[in-house]
């Protein structure tokens, strides 16, 4: 499939996902604020897990559970990462004095 750049697009499809079809898709329009506010959001629930999973006793854990967790983590620091690269585009450039 021949995809348009997306750095021209306004609604930019998150590289996450598993299907051809994007379904969930970043308005590189929207307020920089907010786009990192979402990048937040999705970042401290990767630290959250990560910290629950440092604090847990893994006896009573399955190996299965191994790869929800990767996933869970590869989902939110990706999306993550993606959002805080778009809204670092459109902040304000710092001027030279």
């Amino acid at each position: 499939m021949n995809n348009p750049d997306p750095s021209n697009d306004r609604y930019r499809p998150l590289k996450s996902r598993y299907s051809e079809t994007p379904v969930l898709l970043i308005d590189t329009e929207a307020d920089p604020f907010e786009i990192l506010d979402a990048a937040r959001q999705r970042i401290r629930a990767a630290s959250d897990l990560l910290e629950t999973l440092y604090c847990l006793c893994f006896k009573q854990s399955d190996v299965s559970d191994i790869p929800n967790i990767v996933s869970a983590l590869y989902l939110l620091t990706q999306d993550g990462n993606e959002l805080l690269e778009i809204a670092r585009q459109r902040l304000p450039k710092p001027t030279a004095i």
